[in-house]
Order: structure tokens, then C-alpha cells, then sequence
């Protein structure tokens, strides 16, 4: 009677203990389930949830009047341009000129030494001389020997006075050349040593521009093409030159080859050392295909633009849509209240390969792979791909001039 009244609890726990297993494998299981049937759910709707449409710019391939020209970055230079020196050394005795005077070919700038005591000291020489000449050819008054000897000082003292002019010849700095001085670089009582910089002389009209163009342009350059100049410093001017000579050599580390043209400068405000652009018309013009460069991504592997297209949205979906309108005209009420409502057929976008030519401005010529009239997506490039849905937004359109002139700020 005792062990079947100890056994009852026993068997009565374990029937609890497996009805609580069963309970909580049920509610860790439903858990579970709920949490594997919500990511179903949220996977599907992302897989089928449609990508909302990207907004572009778009420009339409035309055709323009071109002729081939080559541009490039040079630099002006004197025709004559040099830091005068001295060859001997010496201490300043008189500046003969004042920063940024205009001098002529042979004036005197400097002078170290003087000739003065030299040249009275031969003027009595010679006095004395021609005064015993005469006493000694009307009656021999005076000695023959007191003339060769008056004769002999005349004749010493000029070869020291010849000699000490060779040394002053080098010791008096004069211009080599007709120029415009800098600002002077010595004071007086300076001692020079030979090669000290005394001031800076430049010619100034004529003027150099040296600039280089890629080996590929050596055929379509010759010396006398006329070329156009422009500064920073001038802007709104332009300046002609002719080419004057051609580096017969190319640069191996480069692959460039350097012109020289010739420029007028009568008013002398084109100075050496300016930075400059040069171009240079050659061949005839031409009809081109251009678009702007921002439609171009270009990359190692080639240049692509994205041409835009109208296509049918596929049954089940609603169209994008086709909202074309001018730079600055106002987007319709319908379409800036929901960009995304169904009106007509949507627009897509195809990448393209492409070739491009020269560039001029904004603007970039395309020599293959583009028809005139094709649209080309302008801005919002990294954001398209493939067949990928647009709506045209052109209220900010990029810049596509062909000779852009952005302000100063």
C-alpha cells in the first residue's frame, strides 16, 4: 500500500514536466515561425517593390560648325632677357640709371672706377713733349736727350692711360641691349665680386611664347601659322602671333614637342614669365556632333553617355512619367504634386559606348556612336544604370556653352 501511494506523485511530476516541454516548444516554435513567415513576407515585398525613377538633366546631340584647333598652356618669354653683371671686382662709383627705366643699347648703368688723375697726368705728358719738340727744332735750346726723355713719359703714361681704360672698359657696366630695367640690386660704395646681379634688363617688344602639343600634332603646325594668345592678367584681349620655330626634337619622358611663336608688344603689357593659352586654327571647318562633357563618364576602358529612350511599362506596372521640359519653365502642378503618377510611357536609359574628339568650353565633340537628336542624361550619372527609369527634371541644367565665362567670386 505504500509503494503504489509513493509512485503516484512520481508519475504525476513527470506528466507536468512534459506538458511544460510541450508548452514552451510550442511557443518558441510559433516564435520562430512568426519571425521565419515576417522575413518571407519583407524579402518578397522588396523583391518586387518598383525603384522609384531618377530625375535628369538631358541635352539633345546637335550639330555645329567646328574648326580643328590646338590649345595649349605656354609661357612668355623675353626675346632678351639677362641679370647684368660685372666681370671685375670692384667697389660702386656711380649708378647711372633708376629701377624700371627704359635704356638703350650701350648706356652706362654702373661705373667702378674713374680715369681722371691718368688722363690730367698725360695732358701735361704731352704738353711738356710738344714744347721741347719746338725749342729743340728752332735752335736745339734743349737737349736731344731731354726730348727723347719728355717723349718717352708722353708715350709711358698713354700706355698706362690705354691700359687702365681696358681695365675701367670692364669695370663700366653698360646695357648689351634696348630694354625695360628692374629694380636695382646694388647701392653705392658696394663692393661687387664678378657674376654679382647689378639689375635685371628685359626686352619687351618683341615677346616669346613657348608651348608644347602632343607628337600627334607635329604634321598640322608650321612656322609662320598664326596663333592667338591669351593672359589672365588681360582678360577680354586676345594677342596674334606667327610661330616663329619648332623644336625639331620630342620629348621621350613626354611625348611633346615645343613651338615658339612671336608676339607684338608695343604697349609692353605682355610680361616674361606669364602664364598664357595659345591656340591655333588649323584645317577647315567641319559639321561636328557635340554634347556637354558632363554626359560623358569618362574611364580607362572607354567613354560611355547614357542615351535616353521611350518604352511601354511592362503590364502590372504603372509608367513613369515623361516630364520634357525647357531650362527654366515651370514643372505642371500633377507632376510636382506626384512625380512618380502614371502619365503615358516611361522613360528609360541605355548606356552607350562612345568616341570623343576635341573639346572646346562645355561642349565635346562625339565622332562615333551618337546620332543628332539623341538625348543624353546630363547630370544624376552615378545614379542610373541599365534600363533604369528617369523623369526629366530641367530646372538645373549644366553648363554647355562653348566659350563658358564663370564669374569671379
Amino acid at each position: 500500500m505504500r509503494t503504489q501511494t509513493a509512485t503516484q506523485p512520481r508519475r504525476s511530476t513527470v506528466k507536468r514536466m512534459i506538458i511544460m516541454l510541450i508548452v514552451v516548444g510550442l511557443l518558441f516554435g510559433g516564435i520562430f515561425g512568426f519571425k521565419w513567415f515576417g522575413n518571407k513576407m519583407m524579402n518578397q515585398f522588396m523583391d518586387n517593390m518598383p525603384v522609384p525613377p531618377a530625375a535628369i538633366t538631358v541635352a539633345a546631340a546637335r550639330t555645329e560648325r567646328w574648326t580643328d584647333s590646338l590649345e595649349a598652356i605656354g609661357t612668355l618669354v623675353a626675346v632678351n632677357g639677362t641679370d647684368v653683371t660685372t666681370e671685375s671686382a670692384g667697389v660702386v662709383g656711380a649708378i647711372r640709371f633708376e629701377s624700371g627705366q627704359a635704356v638703350k643699347k650701350g648706356d652706362v648703368l654702373l661705373q667702378l672706377a674713374t680715369l681722371r688723375s691718368l688722363e690730367a697726368g698725360l695732358e701735361l705728358a704731352v704738353v711738356q713733349r710738344d714744347r721741347f719738340r719746338e725749342l729743340f727744332a728752332r735752335n736745339q735750346a734743349v737737349a736731344r736727350a731731354d726730348l727723347d726723355q719728355r717723349e718717352s713719359e708722353a708715350k709711358q703714361l698713354e700706355a698706362n692711360l690705354n691700359a687702365q681704360r681696358a681695365t675701367i672698359a670692364r669695370k663700366t657696366i653698360r646695357a648689351p641691349f634696348d630694354g625695360v630695367l628692374g629694380i636695382r640690386k646694388v647701392n653705392l660704395g658696394q663692393f661687387l665680386n664678378p657674376g654679382d646681379p647689378i639689375v635685371s634688363l628685359q626686352s619687351l617688344d618683341p615677346i616669346f611664347i613657348n608651348f608644347s602639343l602632343p607628337e600627334q600634332r607635329l604634321g598640322a603646325v608650321q612656322v609662320g601659322q598664326e596663333v592667338a594668345v591669351t593672359v589672365d592678367s588681360l582678360p577680354g584681349r586676345s594677342f596674334t602671333g606667327l610661330v616663329t620655330a619648332i623644336e625639331p626634337e620630342v620629348d621621350a619622358s613626354t611625348r611633346n614637342f615645343t613651338l615658339q611663336a612671336t608676339l607684338d608688344n608695343p604697349e609692353q603689357v605682355l610680361r616674361p614669365g606669364t602664364f598664357a593659352r595659345a591656340s591655333a586654327k588649323v584645317g577647315d571647318s567641319a559639321d561636328a556632333v557635340v554634347i556637354p562633357q558632363t554626359a560623358v563618364s569618362f574611364n580607362p576602358y572607354g567613354n560611355t553617355v547614357y542615351v535616353v529612350s521611350e518604352s511601354t511599362a511592362p503590364q502590372g506596372q504603372a509608367a513613369a512619367p515623361v516630364e520634357v521640359r525647357a531650362e527654366g519653365e515651370p514643372a505642371s502642378e500633377t507632376a510636382a504634386a506626384n512625380p512618380a503618377a502614371p502619365a503615358g510611357p516611361q522613360l528609360t536609359v541605355k548606356q552607350r559606348f562612345v568616341t570623343t574628339g576635341a573639346t572646346r568650353g562645355d561642349l565635346v565633340v562625339v565622332t562615333d556612336g551618337l546620332e543628332v537628336g539623341e538625348r543624353v542624361a546630363t547630370s544624376g550619372l552615378l545614379k542610373l544604370r541599365n534600363d533604369a527609369v528617369v523623369v526629366i527634371n530641367d530646372e538645373v541644367q549644366p553648363s554647355a556653352d562653348e566659350r563658358p565665362s564663370p564669374d569671379n567670386r
